[in-house]
């Protein structure tokens, strides 16, 4: 099973959290289903030429959040959680808007200006949309 992870040297953020992220994306979106294997913790290493050590502490965090389950010697799944996709999309959402947040205050747009914004955003992408 091959699941197509990026790692960059150039990306501030730990290695680890990179491949954390990109799981928890593709469960998210439904790309991994619920109980479907994910690859083992060796075979990512070797995937994305990252260190076991790396890999494991990404895949203890899913587990601890309740994305994945680790049966001893059966493998990882991603977990059978009917909510779960849903979850993280609401997750992910949060951060991208928690992001926009961010740089909207650092543009000084504050407020319904930045709902506004939003709007007219969704207005336009509406339009485009067939």
């Amino acid at each position: 099973m091959h699941i197509p992870i990026q790692v960059s040297q150039t990306d501030p953020r730990p290695m680890y959290l990179q491949i954390k992220e990109q799981l928890r994306h593709r469960i998210a979106v439904g790309e991994l289903q619920p109980g479907e294997e994910i690859p083992s913790i060796r075979a990512l290493a070797v995937s994305t030429r990252v260190s076991v050590i790396t890999i494991k502490r990404a895949y203890l965090e899913l587990e601890h959040e309740g994305v994945i389950l680790t049966r001893q010697g059966r493998g990882s799944f991603v977990a059978e959680n009917a909510n779960l996709g849903s979850h993280l999309q609401a997750q992910e959402l949060d951060e991208q808007l928690t992001a926009a947040v961010h740089t909207a205050a650092l543009l000084g747009i504050k407020g319904e200006a930045l709902v506004e914004r939003l709007r007219e955003i969704e207005r336009d992408l509406q339009k485009r949309q067939p």
